[in-house]
């Protein structure tokens, strides 16, 4: 006889945070401003944005978008139980050569990029910054939580929005670098 598995979610309506108040993995309740309940909101939206990303990048990239998405759900899960048996500085360095092996067929900077390039590309930068917020998110949650900063899940953070950064530049059409300002009185001609 097959073993069934439980449903993790069998309802989506339960009203238990009506008042204010969220539980984690560790049954405790919690105000839904506290560090940890918004870490794992930034997670949440991090993991949407990467969602519309998938859309818009089109299914060349799907499978590497949705093993990032996993990993967002697996600090999602860091999140609740404060735990992980994950080794995120492998987690890292793949991300790491990913974002390396994308930048090696792309010209070299000279100033920064404007966010846009097409729909996926400002897809991808949209990712990128919403998963810089769940990197502040990160930090602050680990500030008070010290099982938190044993993991390295805001390096892995910072190496996906690296990751996004460089893919949005693989997925731009064109590019629109940045025209700084030029002070006033500066007779100086921009190049």
């Amino acid at each position: 006889m097959k073993a069934t598995r439980k449903h993790r979610l069998d309802r989506v309506v339960t009203r238990t945070g009506d008042a204010g108040e969220t539980s984690l993995a560790d049954g405790r309740r919690y105000p839904k401003h506290h560090a940890r309940i918004e870490l794992a909101g930034a997670l949440d939206e991090a993991n949407s944005a990467l969602g519309v990303l998938a859309a818009e990048a089109g299914e060349g990239l799907a499978p590497q978008l949705r093993s990032m998405q996993s990993r967002l759900f697996d600090l999602g899960a860091v999140a609740a139980t404060g735990g992980s048996a994950v080794d995120w500085a492998r987690q890292t360095a793949d991300l790491e050569r990913v974002a390396a092996a994308l930048n090696a067929n792309l010209p070299p900077l000279r100033e920064f990029v404007l966010p846009g390039g097409g729909r996926a590309a400002a897809a991808a930068h949209l990712a990128r910054t919403v998963v810089r917020r769940a990197e502040r998110a990160w930090w602050r949650a680990a500030a008070d939580a010290p099982a938190l900063q044993a993991i390295a899940g805001g390096p892995w953070l910072n190496r996906l929005s690296d990751c996004l950064f460089v893919l949005a530049r693989t997925l731009a059409d064109d590019e629109t670098l940045w025209q700084p300002l030029t002070p006033v009185g500066d007779d100086s001609e921009a190049e």
